[in-house]
């Protein structure tokens, strides 16, 4: 029965990080929520996944009801249990600002930071009332340092940053522990996304940049550690490890660098 095991809800669990967290956690005894507006990837997510260890929750995290919905479904199939909410839905968009229309700069905050606090306000119950319980935040190496032609998407992960730190502080009182993932460029479908005024992949862009794209199986491996360990952001991935240090000691030295990576043709 799943209401003898710990259990993670993940938006964005139809691919990705989402699907790889997915499976690192069911394959250590977990029941799994998965949460996407994408359903036959979260039905492709399941397949891979113990029989038994999953649920599906068509969500789209910037409707509140859709949330609230899917988070009574998920209690009842854990009995009011939530060990882990994963914020992890988000979406990228490349490009200078003023190349991006209204559409792209409004639906790219209302995903990647509004979705994260009704998510949170969604789940506060069921967290409070699971000892130990845990809120992992899908941030960005981008919300190490402000990314130069990725300003709005940077922005909103500096949001998801600032919510972690503020959170883990404020629930404590609750027994919950707040974290955040920090990755830079990961081998999932969001670098497949488009660059604004460019014919070009942000993956490509990356790969002409000559940086580094980690395999999303090492995220999963950082998503297990964060939520059993003490660190409030943990990176992955070799640039994202570069970007905090080069924050932290050499920040004007970190500008001049950024200034030759503007997503401009």
């Amino acid at each position: 029965m799943a209401e003898s095991r710990k259990s993670i809800f993940i938006t964005g669990g139809a691919s990705g990080i989402g699907r790889a967290v997915a499976v690192h956690f069911a394959e250590r005894g977990w029941f799994v929520g998965l949460a996407d507006i994408n359903e036959p990837g979260m039905a492709e997510t399941a397949a891979m996944l113990p029989d038994g260890a999953s649920s599906a929750h068509r969500l789209d995290v910037t409707n509140r009801e859709q949330w609230s919905e899917a988070i009574a479904v998920f209690s009842e199939k854990t009995g009011g249990r939530m060990d882990v909410l994963f914020n992890n839905a988000g979406i990228g968009i490349g490009g200078p600002i003023e190349d991006m229309s209204d559409d792209d700069i409004d639906r790219t905050i209302a995903v990647n930071f509004t979705g994260v606090v009704n998510g949170i306000r969604a789940g506060i119950d069921m967290l409070k009332a699971t000892p130990g319980a845990c809120i992992l935040n899908t941030s960005s190496a981008a919300g190490i340092y402000g990314s130069p032609g990725l300003v709005v998407y940077s922005g909103t992960k500096f949001a998801v940053r600032a919510l972690t730190e503020g959170l883990e502080i404020e629930l404590r009182e609750f027994d919950i522990r707040v974290r955040s993932l920090m990755p830079s460029f990961i081998d999932t479908p969001l670098l497949d996304g488009p660059v604004v005024s460019s014919n070009q992949s942000s993956r490509q862009r990356v790969i002409d940049s000559g940086l580094d794209i980690a395999p999303v199986e090492a995220v999963a491996e950082a998503a297990w550690k964060a939520v059993h360990g003490k660190k409030l952001h943990t990176t992955v991935g070799k640039l994202a490890k570069q970007l905090a240090f080069a924050a932290k000691w050499t920040p004007g030295r970190l500008r001049k660098q950024a200034a030759g990576l503007v997503l401009r043709d």
